[in-house]
């Protein structure tokens, strides 16, 4: 399972076989969509399109450019003794669906059992959304979150569940609005111990 989720998280930052394209060739394949859906570039309103949609692309999926490892590497030893769970829910984030690059809305709970050391709860938030910030699964979002932190904190346990809903599947398709998809996973102490997957879903509010 290691290896797999390992993949994931390397896969998840590959560019791909070629370079980068331009801002210019982003900016031409936008108007081409434009075109193809029956739009007309040209007119007033849709001047300026190509151009707002680049540049809303860069902060939407920011977290290609960004590493989780990175805002998880300032940690914090001196915590008074304090060995019980730290828990962060109802983050919220939006992200795109890989299959139809269409949102996905949702939030995420966190929780780790600290070994000696933790971090500030600010990064666990920003880990979230470097990983909400690519085109996603919600699987695989689940996954790399909680890899990226037991990797990069050596924590006990690590325990994520994220909830979200699927516009691929409120927009387009069964176009069922409303229905909320709910994933989760569990490394070290939080797997091997259902009382404290059990006191994880308490905290949230899932129990």
């Amino acid at each position: 399972m290691d290896a797999i989720v390992k993949n994931i998280l390397a896969n998840s930052t590959e560019l791909g076989d070629g370079q980068k394209p331009s801002r210019e060739e982003a900016e031409a394949a936008v108007e081409t969509l434009l075109k193809w859906v029956g739009e007309n570039p040209g007119r007033e309103g849709l001047l300026d399109t190509p151009k707002r949609v680049v540049n809303a692309y860069l902060e939407l999926f920011a977290g290609y450019e960004q590493n989780p490892a990175e805002e998880l590497s300032r940690t914090f030893e001196q915590v008074s003794g304090y060995s019980g769970p730290v828990t962060i829910k109802d983050i919220p984030f939006f992200s795109h669906c890989e299959h139809h690059m269409v949102p996905i809305i949702g939030k995420a709970h966190v929780s780790y059992l600290p070994d000696g050391k933790v971090v500030g709860l600010s990064k666990i938030a920003r880990v979230v959304d470097i990983f909400a910030k690519r085109l996603q699964t919600q699987e695989s979002m689940t996954e790399q979150i909680a890899q990226s932190i037991t990797e990069a904190l050596q924590p006990k346990g690590v325990a994520v569940m994220v909830e979200a809903e699927h516009m691929c599947m409120a927009m387009r398709g069964i176009r069922k609005h409303g229905s909320i998809t709910l994933t989760s996973s569990y490394t070290g102490e939080y797997r091997s111990d259902k009382e404290e997957q059990l006191k994880f879903m308490a905290a949230i509010g899932k129990s």
